[in-house]
């Protein structure tokens, strides 16, 4: 394997990044919308992008390690020991491969928690409908004997319904 080989792997991988970055602004377009319906699709095309760079990884490492060995460097280097190892002009193109790499991960992150906070405040917002539904359509009602039935129903909790 040689310094071509490792670049053309770590461009398949930016473009991978570039793709789950945008199946994750779909996903977050999706909750925003309240379109649901498609989020097990998307969720499923995240997937299977995951899977794809979990197969690129592999193949990556093990070109990594038989330049590292080249270079005399010890097993298991990051990119940014190989860039400053790697002759030119293979260092200038691993420093900057290195970079826009961690630039899309950081927005990954970033898109990633977001939805978390959207599906989480989603998910506490239908609990929150769900509780007062419950409990504002009970304390009309009445039992056989002319009582309010309201009360039975208050103490209802969500624990463990989502």
């Amino acid at each position: 394997m040689d310094h071509q080989h490792l670049s053309t792997l770590l461009w398949r991988e930016h473009e991978l990044l570039d793709l789950l970055l945008f199946k994750a602004e779909e996903k977050q377009y999706l909750i925003l919308t309240g379109k649901s319906r498609w989020l097990p699709r998307i969720a499923h095309e995240i997937e299977v992008v995951l899977e794809q760079l979990r197969t690129l990884e592999v193949e990556r490492a093990a070109a990594t390690e038989q330049i590292a060995g080249r270079l005399g460097l010890e097993a298991n280097p990051s990119l940014r020991q190989l860039a400053d190892s790697a002759p030119a002009p293979w260092n200038d193109l691993y420093a900057k491969h290195h970079e826009a790499l961690l630039t899309l991960v950081t927005e990954l992150r970033s898109l990633s928690d977001a939805n978390k906070e959207l599906i989480e405040s989603g998910l506490s917002v239908i609990g929150d409908a769900l509780l007062s539904s419950r409990t504002g359509t009970a304390s009309g009602t009445y039992t056989h004997n002319g009582r309010s039935a309201g009360n039975a129903y208050r103490s209802v909790t969500l624990d463990g319904a989502l």
